[in-house]
């Protein structure tokens, strides 16, 4: 979306629109974490793969919202910049006012879908934890003869 923001507006790909690509990734790496950060929490609460991304999702639209509300309008001064420097400023505002459309729709849609394929495969932590603690248990209570 940000490359044809570009293309829409006749400005170039160059330096400075890349910085805007830059930040991108950082803003959709960001809500990404988010959401998966919460999405464990809820699952070492003991809830399922499937009902802890739902309600990390659910719980996290809004901020996830508000950041990419926030960035686009400041992302709006760059786009209507005029004078001296004006092309750059331009080339990065529409970077970022056309590409975090999708990649709010990427985060709010991908990462929810990757989580449920991949969060199948890693257990919580309370269950690794129990899992360690039997094993010590067992293993402080195991007869050792010690050797001679």
């Amino acid at each position: 979306c940000a490359i044809f923001a570009l293309l829409l507006s006749g400005t170039s790909l160059n330096a400075y629109s890349q910085i805007g690509l830059v930040l991108l990734v950082g803003v959709m790496a960001k809500n990404g974490i988010l959401i998966v950060e919460f999405a464990n929490q809820l699952r070492d609460r003991g809830l399922g793969v499937r009902e802890a991304i739902e309600q990390a999702s659910t719980i996290r639209l809004r901020p996830v919202m508000m950041t990419m509300i926030c960035t686009i309008l400041g992302g709006v001064p760059l786009v209507l910049a005029a004078g001296a420097g004006a092309e750059a400023r331009v080339a990065l505002g529409w970077v970022i006012v056309g590409g975090l459309g999708l990649a709010t729709v990427s985060t709010l849609f991908l990462t929810p879908v990757a989580y449920l394929v991949l969060g199948r495969f890693v257990t919580p932590k309370t269950h690794e934890e129990a899992r360690l603690k039997r094993e010590l248990e067992e293993a402080a209570y195991t007869n050792v003869e010690p050797a001679e």
